[in-house]
């Protein structure tokens, strides 16, 4: 089988398309470069698409490797036949691989080993050709000194019985059916720790039993992370007798000696072999797609929260709020960058309001503050409370931004380089006010994980999650198009063919050299060649640059394509971007180039009638009921407004201006069936929800969108 046949066996995309891009990969070509720049040799296959093609050749690739050592593996012990090889080679099944190599893996000594060992081999052969009228005698031959009785001869027989069954390849398929179709995966408490306070989390899981195909994913992470914790105890079983009819019907063909004792070592190695090997299969191929479907859920969280309204290049005041310690208060220019900073106490113990509400009118009024950001962490509500009773000059919007992960990049390597003199509240509060002008430029310096919107992100398959979230981050970062002047090193690190390093180089030379002017002076970065010129400069942008179209996603391999279709019109290059009337004069079949097809030409207009511009929607400001502050206001019935701050495949958790947020359950999104939440939801939506039950003790509140 073809690497092109094996990946069309698992997505719907033509053969070209496959080829196509399995080429461009070959030549360092990225995902984001690809499906932006390259849709007219693959036939416009979008980036998941294209990352799903990756995905599947990685695991070819993955596949074949296995294949060849299982192969060299058997060959060296001199058991490889011809049909064996065949068998191997066919298969592209990795399970299939793994039961075909079993019989040669090595491990430690069994059983059978032990019994092969003492020469009763002949006697489980006999055995298992059923045709001996008088078994009691046949084992009475292999008695010796180490074999003391015909029983011990019989039962070494059935150790290695048990192991053929084992290694049978259409018992553990069969077996594997019955585990995944019909197993139930069940709980218990441990008694000894039922009692804590820790535990009630769990407390559904004390006495659970559900069908192992139909768990819910964040059920299972659930009871894996309850079990992990010495919560509960679980287990996965499937219908004792079933399986072994499995077994039998596999090896019996009659009713004699023989067939009595094959039964007993089917019970044997069920019990001992074959059970916890299938069982624990069936586990994790149930935690992989569980796994699986929780990092969609975060990757599409994270991805939502990266394209999050940005307020734009504004003077920002923000503040992280606090009680004891006060509130944290920065100045920002445009830019991000920091202009000044310091503490006020309008909150209990000190309740300094007063000097509180002139130094912020002071510091609004000299650095020309045109919004305020209010972290929604501890005291969030009586500072945005406080910030509204203060009269200014001049209308200021406020908003209250979320700042999960806030203290995770103030403690971090890349604030200590941004900052070095300044602490880490000052850190923190510097990252509150840029999230408000670009939460995208912002949240990449932090860790995904650590920016709240997952679900079981620390239980799953780390590897996977790495990956799909630095997918995730990349599709955002290209998506949206980066200022090559202002763009950190965090930012450049994920714009199409950069990278860490050669994003430290881009930041260095632009510190030495000033502002880039075009962008074909990227050329002269240090180790950015050709390559990496191609896969990136799309991406970035250059305001107010010597070309206009440096400050657009057209890339410069079709700058002449524009320069033919403004000389076509006898009009100049800046007379035409942004010019719809003489767009729409330009026939794309005419400027059909070596890499730019139709596709290619349609992309260029469109982004010439509004070159740079942004993809994401202007912030707004949202207000919460002014009258509920804390957990003790909210009641039962009361209708509130709030907003979606993270999204599970259960449901959605809304926060209504207190340090709890609500779950509103995928049930009550909206009348009818939901499949998706994300069908409904999205991060950072405005709502109104009704309150359903209050659980004051365990702090939880349910809430429902059902009006």
């Amino acid at each position: 089988m073809t690497k092109t046949e094996y990946i069309q066996q698992h997505i719907s995309v033509p053969t070209k398309g496959i080829e196509t891009t399995l080429q461009l990969l070959s030549e360092d070509c990225t995902i984001p470069f690809i499906a932006r720049y390259r849709k007219d040799r693959t036939g416009n296959l979008d980036e998941v698409q294209i990352e799903q093609i990756a995905k599947l050749s990685k695991q070819y690739d993955e596949i074949v490797k296995r294949k060849e050592s299982i192969l060299k593996s058997i060959e060296e012990q001199g058991s490889l036949t011809e049909e064996l090889r065949s068998k191997i080679e066919s298969s592209f099944d990795l399970q299939y691989l793994e039961d075909l190599y079993l019989p040669y893996k090595k491990k430690k000594k069994t059983k059978a080993d032990t019994a092969r060992a003492l020469g009763l081999e002949p006697l489980a052969k006999i055995i298992m050709a059923q045709n001996t009228s008088d078994l009691t005698g046949t084992a009475s031959r292999y008695i010796s000194d180490n074999v003391p009785s015909e029983e011990d001869a019989l039962q070494g027989a059935r150790d290695i019985i048990a192991e053929w069954m084992n290694e049978h390849l259409f018992i553990r398929k069969q077996l594997r059916k019955l585990f995944q179709y019909k197993a139930e995966i069940s709980s218990k408490v441990v008694k000894a720790k039922k009692d804590e306070e820790a535990a009630q989390k769990f407390s559904q899981y004390f006495d659970w039993k559900e069908s192992i195909s139909r768990i819910p994913s964040h059920r299972l992470l659930a009871m894996l992370r309850a079990e992990a914790e010495g919560f509960i105890k679980f287990s996965i079983d499937a219908d004792k007798d079933e399986a072994l009819q499995i077994i039998e019907k596999a090896m019996i063909r009659g009713n004699n000696e023989c067939a009595d004792q094959i039964k007993l070592a089917a019970k044997d190695s069920y019990k001992r072999l074959l059970e916890p090997a299938i069982s624990n299969e069936v586990l994790q191929e149930a935690k992989l797609k569980a796994d699986t479907k929780a990092i969609e859920v975060f990757a599409e969280n994270l991805r939502q929260l990266l394209l999050a309204s940005p307020l734009g290049e504004k003077r920002i005041l923000a503040i992280d709020p606090g009680y004891r310690t006060g509130c944290k208060v920065v100045c920002l220019d445009e830019k991000g960058d920091l202009l000044h900073n310091e503490n006020i106490y309008p909150h209990a113990p000190q309740n300094e309001t007063g000097t509180a509400m002139k130094k912020i009118r002071s510091m609004v009024n000299a650095y020309n503050i045109e919004a305020i950001s209010i972290g929604n962490g501890t005291a969030s509500r009586e500072t945005e409370f406080f910030i509204k009773k203060i009269a200014f000059d001049r209308p200021l919007q406020v908003f209250v931004v979320s700042e999960a992960g806030a203290s995770v990049y103030s403690a971090s390597k890349i604030a200590r380089e941004e900052f070095p003199s300044y602490d880490v509240t000052v850190r923190g509060a510097v990252s509150i006010g840029r999230r408000l002008s670009d939460p995208l430029a912002e949240l990449v310096k932090i860790d995904p994980k650590s920016i709240g919107v997952g679900q079981y992100q620390h239980d799953v398959d780390q590897t996977l999650l790495k990956d799909e979230l630095d997918s995730t981050v990349m599709r955002c970062v290209n998506s949206v198009g980066i200022n090559l002047n202002t763009a950190s090193k965090s930012l450049l690190s994920y714009v199409s063919g950069i990278g860490e390093k050669m994003a430290e180089n881009i930041v260095n030379f632009r510190t030495e050299n000033g502002p880039f002017t075009n962008r074909k002076s990227l050329k002269k970065v240090p180790r950015l060649g050709e390559k990496a010129f191609q896969q990136a400069a799309g991406f970035l942008r250059i305001r107010e640059a010597e070309n206009p179209l440096d400050n657009s996603s057209v890339h410069p391999e079709a700058y002449s394509i524009v320069e033919k279709m403004a000389k076509d019109l006898s009009i100049s290059l800046s007379d035409f971007i942004g010019n719809k009337e003489k767009i729409a004069l330009v026939k794309p079949e005419n400027y059909v180039a070596d890499h730019t097809g139709i596709l290619g030409i349609q992309d260029i207009l469109k982004e010439l009638e509004k070159p740079g511009l942004d993809p994401r929607k202007a912030a707004k400001v949202f207000e919460f009921d002014k009258n509920i502050r804390k957990l003790e206001d909210v009641k039962t019935g009361m209708i509130l407004p709030g907003i979606v701050n993270n999204i599970t495949a259960f449901g959605c958790f809304v926060d209504i201006g207190i340090k709890e947020s609500g779950l509103v359950h995928i049930s009550q999104l909206k009348e009818g069936f939901v499949s998706d939440v994300n069908e409904v939801v999205k991060l950072h939506q405005h709502v109104q929800v009704k309150v359903v039950e209050i659980d004051a003790q365990r702090k939880r509140i349910q809430l429902s969108m059902i009006l």
